[in-house]
């Protein structure tokens, strides 16, 4: 439809986390960057965002830049408790047949991350949407993880991610342990106002097409319906996207926007 219509290889504003099409604003630069530091010096990062600012996007950023010699272990669904979540860990560890006895289920974990060690290979836990977990000893199972060492290093990374919410689940007393191991809390804002016409060309661009399809009073409209946060930004230029093409139009106005606002916003 219009990906021939536009020049596009591919879709420009697809909601799939691929790393090729990822903006990095002063704010996402920053955050990669800081998070590659920690997770080379395997310890424990902690970021958060509003629902679709890039958390997951730039987790996967972060897997590409940091190469073979990392093994990225996604939990994409932490609504478990402790123990089915270390279950969970063993599995992805590719541990054949994970133990029904908790001290036996940790021992089998310790010896997949000391295995990969031995391998060159460092483990990072990634846990997303961590602001579902409702067992509070979850928390503590991913500190306990953090013992696993050598005495110059410890044997695996940690990323959790989250929604702000999680920021003040885990400023709870009771989390006082893990908060003391955490060496990052990062919180990811939403594209500026300057970043959305950067944002906007860089996918169009990525996508095969040329920049400046959209023109300054529709970016401005974008960035006062979406907020500047990327995943709403896609949502509405995929549909005006969609307009432009059944209209024959060869730009993107704020007429356009206004257009689809409606419906959006709904």
């Amino acid at each position: 439809m219009y990906k021939s219509y536009f020049g596009f290889r591919e879709r420009p504003f697809s909601k799939t986390p691929d790393p090729r099409f990822l903006f990095l604003s002063r704010n996402h630069e920053e955050a990669l960057a800081r998070m590659e530091f920690v997770v080379t010096e395997r310890e424990i990062a902690v970021l958060t965002g509003e629902i679709g600012c890039g958390k997951t996007t730039l987790s996967r950023a972060l897997m590409d830049r940091l190469g073979s010699e990392y093994r990225f272990c996604y939990v994409i669904n932490p609504r478990l408790n402790a123990f089915e979540f270390l279950r969970t860990i063993a599995r992805i560890l590719d541990v054949d047949h994970p133990a029904d006895a908790k001290d036996d289920l940790i021992d089998q974990i310790q010896s997949a991350v000391y295995g990969l060690n031995q391998q060159g290979i460092c483990p990072v836990l990634v846990i997303d949407e961590a602001q579902m977990i409702n067992d509070a000893e979850v928390f503590d199972e991913i500190r306990l993880l953090t013992n696993f060492q050598l005495d110059d290093r410890n044997l695996l990374g940690v990323v959790i991610m989250g929604q702000p919410e999680l920021r003040a689940l885990i400023a709870s007393s009771r989390f006082e342990p893990l908060r003391q191991r955490i060496a990052l809390h990062y919180h990811l804002q939403p594209l500026a106002l300057d970043e959305v016409m950067e944002y906007l060309d860089f996918r169009l661009e990525a996508a095969g097409g040329s920049g400046g399809l959209f023109t300054p009073d529709a970016v401005q409209r974008l960035f006062e319906l979406t907020g500047g946060v990327p995943r709403r930004i896609n949502s509405m230029a995929t549909n005006a996207l969609l307009v432009a093409f059944g209209s024959d139009a060869a730009l993107i106005d704020a007429d356009i926007i206004d257009e689809i606002k409606d419906e959006l916003m709904m």
